[in-house]
């Protein structure tokens, strides 16, 4: 069975209400999760989920602990989080750093994707940061080293590029429009799937024993809005993705 680690995809959000003199704080916690991990759960393949709070303390800090799953997905989760590790941040010493790590496992043989977001490849104010990083060297994707995202709000349509690859085998067309993606440019030695407008949207490259993909898209709403989530080819598409990714 293919087995995929979902890091990321969780935010907490503070809120403070006024009410004439009077105010009060709420803090709510969200995933965004859902959608991917039900699509790849009803085709057989599993999903582990690792919150954003969970990524500085837990993410896997060796080849061998990557070992355990055949496919990272990186989703709205930036370069800091998997860098810092509490005991650097907190504490001053010393770790192993993690996206070199995360590259050597690809290329011993890994699967790789990297999803759109506000926390996905340079992100928003290019806070997510993971231009001229070992996870970029990796990726199909060049990374733009400012604010990388676009909103389009209007949508925007896809364009189906290479429809015969395995990747995309029974996606039916038209896909629904999407909302937004971040921009990127392709490697000279990317397979390009599909794209929006004149950017790409879906991306692959086999990189040593490994393989990569970029969706410059997000994995569900608000980019991936609620009709591409419902449409049939969303499960088909990332199923068949990771299992590309993970070559079996």
């Amino acid at each position: 069975m293919t087995r995929v680690l979902v890091a990321g995809e969780s935010w907490v959000s503070e809120s403070t209400h006024y009410k004439g003199f009077d105010s009060f704080q709420s803090v709510v916690y969200e995933t965004g999760v859902g959608p991917l991990k039900q699509a790849l759960e009803a085709n057989g393949i599993e999903v582990v989920h690792m919150p954003a709070h969970e990524v500085p303390e837990d993410f896997p800090a060796s080849v061998d602990a990557l070992g355990a799953f055949d496919v990272v997905v990186l989703s709205d989760i930036g370069a800091n989080s998997i860098l810092l590790h509490p005991d650097t941040w907190v504490r001053g010493k010393r770790t192993v750093n993690r996206l070199k790590v995360l590259a050597e496992w690809v290329r011993s043989g890994g699967g790789l994707l990297m999803a759109g977001g506000y926390m996905s490849f340079q992100g928003f104010e290019g806070k997510a940061m993971y231009r001229r990083t070992p996870v970029e060297d990796v990726l199909p994707a060049v990374i733009d080293p400012w604010d990388d995202r676009v909103e389009v709000p209007e949508g925007t349509d896809v364009t189906v590029v290479a429809p015969d690859h395995p990747v995309l085998a029974g996606v039916e067309e038209p896909w629904p429009a999407l909302l937004g993606y971040n921009r990127f440019a392709s490697k000279d030695d990317a397979v390009l799937l599909a794209r929006v407008g004149d950017d790409p949207l879906l991306a692959l490259r086999v990189v040593g024993l490994g393989r990569t993909a970029a969706w410059a898209s997000d994995i569900g709403p608000h980019w991936c809005p609620d009709d591409f989530v419902a449409w049939p080819g969303y499960a088909r598409l990332f199923t068949q993705l990771m299992r590309w990714l993970s070559g079996k």
